[in-house]
């Protein structure tokens, strides 16, 4: 890998996914009209960014190169909503338990559940399990390729599928998380945010914007997603540091105007059920199971919300009831 500090922004966060970077790639099949830019300020802009990415791309374990699409898919999914300091230590730990999807679809989903730890939203440590089940049942243990037989596998939606497709198997897609949407918005159209919700004109930008060659699609979709991670950063944009500064940024051309008030959006979670599910889940993890009148501690002035939580879990399916006892599955 070229250009790869791996000691630096381990613990830039995304509002999504971050990306792996890909290794080697074979040469491009014959050109194809579709996704080409006509545009010569997108064209710098594409180029410039990519640049970049040479420079100062992270080094990270799931982006060199004989990585299996399996463990990209594993890395795409945990990367969800989690930063990359956190996702580290657990994915490395999976890879080891579980390198295949074989592995995965075999192990008891109380260990699966374990060993996602602290990562939050457990569900997708019960989607990886079921999506492993299926790659082991219905595609003889070997990730499918194309974006269609992706999503249908459990837990993977549009993002994913995309980004495995580019990352994994080396294909042209257009994979548009928040940090390449936030990217686009100021550099093209000038604007400090995207808008709150995924439109159909961002998905037309983000077409447009994709090189029609192969090697050079992946290329771009791995570079300015990591530039929205480490530099274009919703809160704190490193201006000064970005190579698009004084390569065409729209916003920085504008003056870098503010976002509209109330564009930011924030999540609570002090307080929040999703809080205390995650308390009864880490108590679950280390002592396998707990009475109601334990888990009632955590919150003893809401025995209602409590309860609510308990049954929130066993409804997903994170945990049962068994004996009076809360358990793990």
């Amino acid at each position: 890998m070229t250009g790869a500090h791996a000691p630096h922004h381990l613990d830039a966060g995304r509002d999504r996914e971050v990306p792996p970077r890909v290794g080697r790639v074979e040469p491009d099949p014959p050109l194809v009209a579709e996704g080409t830019t006509d545009d010569p300020t997108l064209e710098t802009i594409i180029d410039t960014v990519i640049d970049w990415f040479g420079h100062h791309g992270r080094d990270l374990p799931w982006r060199h190169d004989g990585t299996t699409p399996w463990a990209v898919l594993v890395s795409e999914v945990m990367l969800q909503q989690t930063p990359v300091v956190r996702v580290l230590p657990r994915w490395t730990d999976w890879m080891q338990r579980w390198p295949t999807p074989a592995d995965l679809a075999d192990a008891p989903t109380a260990e699966v559940l374990r060993a996602w730890d602290r990562l939050g939203y457990p569900r997708r440590a019960l989607r990886l399990q079921e999506c492993a089940q299926m790659i082991v049942r219905e595609h003889g243990g070997v990730v499918p390729r194309g974006i269609e037989a992706l999503r249908a596998l459990p837990g993977i939606g549009e993002y994913t599928a995309a980004a495995v497709t580019a990352f994994a198997h080396h294909e042209r897609a257009v994979v548009v998380d928040t940090n390449i949407r936030r990217v686009l918005a100021r550099s093209v159209q000038g604007l400090a945010l995207p808008a709150p919700s995924y439109s159909a004109a961002e998905r037309a930008l983000a077409t447009r914007t994709l090189p029609p060659q192969r090697h050079r699609s992946v290329a771009w979709n791995q570079a300015v997603m990591e530039l929205g991670a480490l530099v274009c950063t919703a809160r704190s944009p490193r201006c000064g540091q970005c190579p698009l500064a004084e390569a065409g940024c729209a916003w920085v051309a504008a003056g870098s105007p503010a976002a509209p008030e109330g564009s930011r959006r924030r999540q609570a979670f002090e307080g929040t059920d999703r809080q205390l599910r995650g308390q009864i889940m880490a108590v679950l993890r280390r002592d396998g199971e707990a009475t109601h009148a334990a888990l009632l501690t955590l919150d003893a002035a809401d025995p209602e919300r409590v309860a609510r939580c308990e049954a929130s879990l066993v409804a997903d399916g994170l945990a049962v009831r068994s004996a009076g006892r809360l358990r793990l599955p």
